[in-house]
């Protein structure tokens, strides 16, 4: 127990420092209009850089990566139920797949995927 709680402090005491010293090292200079402003080939720019995008296709993208991710999570889980059989598998595949039913539902009723409004 003793071993635990000086390795905690150690890895503690060193992620400190290492927040600190990064602290220290990143002290921004004085920001000019030059350094604020958006590099374009030497051209001032025509428009804003800080131009908003839609919040739906956000949405969108991160929908997509989460079933993405899914189906690189249950891929091998499939490959490796050929081998064993086993329930625990079945059960941990029902789950996932409910909880990622849940949610697209809930998302879906809450009128996320709706492009036009």
């Amino acid at each position: 127990m003793f071993l635990i709680m000086i390795s905690a402090m150690m890895s503690l005491t060193v992620a400190m420092l290492m927040m600190m010293g990064c602290t220290m090292i990143s002290k921004n200079s004085k920001k000019d209009r030059e350094k604020m402003s958006p590099f374009e080939c030497g051209f001032d720019p025509k428009s804003s850089a800080r131009t908003p995008f839609s919040i739906q296709f956000f949405l969108i993208a991160v929908l997509f990566l989460i079933f993405d991710i899914e189906i690189a999570i249950m891929l091998p889980i499939i490959l490796t139920m050929k081998w064993s059989m086993n329930s625990k598998w079945i059960i941990t595949i029902f789950i996932f797949i409910i909880t990622l039913i849940m949610g697209l539902y809930y998302e879906w009723s809450n009128g996320v995927l709706e492009w036009a409004k």
